[in-house]
């Protein structure tokens, strides 16, 4: 992957409810882990909320309209490694996801859409 393809983007919906949870909950951040079911979605929590360390990777800064600052988009390392070829994209679909990710009381949930880079 290139130096100009970021590593991972929000898509319009998604952007809109970062915006308007960031409101609440002041400035965001979001980790995906490895998990199964919900523990391999990206999950949205007030900045430093979620402790990252050496196990993980930043994956970049989403910048979003609006906001003051930009929004950090952390992913495990292991989950990195299998998805190191992909570009993602972080959409907003109806449903509920997990109690700990703050979009969750809203009735709606972050999604990873993917795309293999150089396919």
């Amino acid at each position: 992957m290139d130096e100009e393809t970021p590593r991972v983007a929000l898509n319009p919906a998604a952007a809109a409810l970062v915006r308007r949870l960031s409101e609440t909950h002041g400035p965001l951040m979001f980790h995906q882990s490895g998990g199964c079911c919900d523990g391999s979605a990206p999950m949205c929590y007030p900045e430093g909320e979620f402790r990252t360390g050496g196990s993980d990777v930043l994956l970049g800064e989403l910048d979003v309209e609006g906001l003051k600052r930009p929004v950090e988009f952390w992913m495990s390392r292991s989950q990195y490694e299998v998805w190191s070829h992909t570009r993602l994209l972080v959409d907003v679909v109806p449903g509920r996801g997990s109690g700990f990710s703050l979009e969750a009381p809203e009735g709606v949930r972050f999604l990873i859409r993917s795309r293999v880079i150089g396919a």
